[in-house]
């Protein structure tokens, strides 16, 4: 029968997570010869046999690609047969475009797990035990193609049985890039508070006795450290607290399976598909009462922070018996996540007792995502590590554009083609460490995805370190300023592929309106380009500006103060009886004078004021502090609710007042 020849370009992530074997084995299975090899865009294969079996090989391809593929486009050319006889593996080609797409970083598989575990394999408690289908990528690599010299393994040469292994297409750990072996590989260390290397045979097995009395242990991960305590000692997680400058901020925790979890928090069938993913996000979970954890780790909150193990480290230190580990992000609050072993030593100097590291560098910090099921669904509120650099897929081909993102939990957004690009969580850009944070991920991810912005997008606050970055990076792009609710809504219709027109609902604490007030709960009328506003909250002011922010009671005495005038102070409600009336008088007067009272419309500023007016929270220790009170304040069976009206002159809003008065 005729011999054809076929160039297949396949498109996706593609590489690192066992694709090239996965060809190699499935053209070896139906007789073809040819080779593939990865490419700065994808995989190329040149394969050559008979029609139908090249059929059969192109079916089988997209039907059953590895666990951690993902194949977005297969395009197939006719090529000249060159009549070769096996097929190969060859090495990687680079092009002067790349554009291949990069895999998260996994949680370890279970086939690791189980030669983990195996005193008979020679990775016997080895922690850094990983293959294709599992393991680290984003944070480690430098450039592409990825393949081991692009990354931070690249120090670590293989030995001869890694290397056998790595050379196999029949093997699990075919061009893993991080494979490696106790012989080969990274080691982990163990030191004390002052820098000292501890002498011990296992420093995993040490870290855990020192976790079991009562000791704070830095340990290093995938995207950075963790700051670690035993989640059932009180004393420890308060020192964790005081140390870290983390007041009443939520941690999360970690145990070693669901059984665990299920005796402290209660665990959907839904929460825990994506609990156990190979993503591993931070579930917020409701808290089994009464249970074993301490008080301390989400004080004033329903929910616990909950995450599964993912790094053969975190495995590892499960082996001595603990119920929760509390993992929460390694710095002091508000900075970014440490990631260098010196860099941690100096940084978190004071806060751990202890350091758990290790030699492999982590070329980029990456935090936990995090994730909760509300509303018949799991929403993503922060995606992050296990998620991040894999595309959202656009309706069409864009510009290349890098997106600044706002002020708050920053994240960066590059575009390429159909796909937009978002960087892991950046967080609150106030302070230099965060905004070179920024710089330093925009460079990476321009780098590694080789994308040249046209343009750089930025929100309109002019004060934003956001906004400041996009004014010096500009050289050479056009900039362009785009209101803060417009971006949300709109962001919402990329990520769904809708064009519009749509009603847009964007409700939330902060955005700079483009009539230079505080918007904040808007219904916009919006398409891809333009935006009009159609309705809002009514404005009231927000006396001492920003301070209203972190000081809710502010907030309370405004909204009492534009629904019933001086007459507020006569109602005995919390606010009013544990408040001293000359600095009541006060924020008054400075409403009244338009002194540094700025007006707002934002739902989150609602929310501030009716959580202050009801006694449940006057001073903020992290943002977002008295709505999430308030929220977790409602009791689930209530179904009862406020009579709104809108009043319509300009535009729709919605009064206040007789809500507040309502709620009084």
């Amino acid at each position: 029968m005729k011999t054809v020849a076929r160039r297949i370009e396949v498109s996706g992530i593609v590489q690192g997570v066992g694709f090239r074997p996965f060809v190699y084995r499935l053209a070896y299975r139906l007789g073809l010869s040819g080779e593939v090899a990865n490419t700065s865009h994808g995989v190329v294969i040149h394969t050559e046999g008979r029609v139908g079996a090249i059929d059969m090989f192109l079916q089988d391809l997209t039907a059953h690609p590895p666990p951690l593929a993902q194949i977005t486009d297969v395009r197939v050319f006719p090529e000249p047969v060159r009549f070769l006889k096996t097929f190969e593996i060859i090495s990687s080609r680079k092009e002067s475009h790349p554009s291949a797409l990069i895999s998260p970083d996994i949680s370890v598989c279970q086939d690791c797990l189980n030669e983990l575990f195996d005193p008979k394999n020679f990775r016997y408690r080895y922690p850094f035990i990983n293959c294709t289908n599992c393991g680290p990528r984003y944070t480690i690599i430098e450039d592409i193609p990825y393949d081991r010299p692009k990354t931070s393994m690249k120090r670590f040469p293989m030995c001869a049985r890694c290397r056998s292994e790595y050379e196999d297409p029949f093997d699990r750990r075919f061009h893993a890039e991080p494979n490696a072996c106790p012989e080969c590989g990274p080691k982990v260390f163990l030191y004390d508070q002052k820098g000292k290397r501890i002498e011990t045979n296992d420093p995993i097995s040490s870290a855990g006795d020192l976790l079991r009395e009562g000791n704070i242990l830095a340990i290093k991960g995938l995207g950075g450290f963790h700051l670690s305590v035993d989640a059932e000692r009180r004393e420890a997680v308060r020192r964790l607290r005081e140390r870290k400058r983390r007041e009443e901020k939520p941690f999360a925790v970690m145990s070693k399976d669901p059984d665990a979890v299920h005796r402290y928090a209660v665990l959907e069938e839904t929460e825990l598909r994506l609990l156990s993913s190979p993503q591993r996000p931070i579930m917020l979970l409701k808290k089994r009462l009464p249970n074993p954890l301490s008080e301390d780790i989400s004080p004033r909150n329903s929910c616990f922070g909950v995450m599964l193990p993912y790094t053969p480290v975190h495995y590892l230190l499960f082996e001595n018996g603990f119920l929760a580990l509390v993992m929460t992000s390694g710095n002091l609050s508000e900075e970014p996540i440490v990631i260098d072993n010196e860099e941690a030593f100096a940084r978190l100097n004071g806060v751990a007792d202890y350091f758990l590291t290790h030699n492999r560098d982590i070329y980029l910090r990456s935090d936990d995502s995090i994730a909760r099921y509300s509303a018949a669904s799991i929403r993503m509120v922060r995606r992050s590590r296990g998620f991040i650099p894999r595309p959202i897929f656009l309706k069409r081909t864009v510009p290349q554009i890098l997106a600044c993102g706002a002020e708050l939990k920053n994240t960066l957004c590059l575009t390429k083609e159909e796909k937009a690009f978002l960087s892991q969580h950046i967080g609150d850009l106030e302070n230099p460490a965060s905004y070179d944070f920024l710089k330093m991920t925009a460079e990476h991810m321009k780098r590694i995805l080789n994308i040249h912005p046209e343009i750089i997008a930025c929100d309109l606050h002019p004060d934003y370190l956001s906004t400041r970055y996009a004014e010096e990076a500009s050289i050479g792009m056009k900039r362009l300023g785009v209101q803060h609710h417009h971006a949300h809504i709109a962001s919402c219709m990329a990520e769904n592929r809708m064009d519009g027109p749509v009603i847009g609902l964007a409700f939330d604490g902060t955005g700079y309106g483009s009539d230079g007030a505080v918007w904040g709960g808007e219904v916009l009328l919006v398409e891809n380009d333009n935006f009009s506003r159609i309705g809002h909250l009514d404005y009231v002011p927000m006396p001492g500006g920003e301070m209203s922010v972190k000081e809710p009671w502010r907030m309370g005495v405004s909204y009492l103060y534009n629904a019933m005038g001086d007459e507020f102070m006569n109602h005995p409600i919390p606010l009013v009886k544990g408040m001293d009336t000359n600095k009541g008088m006060m924020l008054v007067e400075m409403m009244r004078k338009k002194i540094n009272s700025p007006m707002t419309s934002s739902l989150g500023r609602l929310f501030d004021g009716v959580a202050s007016i009801l006694g449940l929270r006057d001073r903020v220790r992290y943002e977002g502090q008295a709505a999430m009170e308030l929220e977790m304040a409602i009791e689930s069976s209530g179904e009862e609710f406020y009579d709104l009206e809108w009043v319509f002159d300009e535009m729709y809003r919605i009064p206040t007042p007789p809500l507040i008065q309502r709620i009084v």
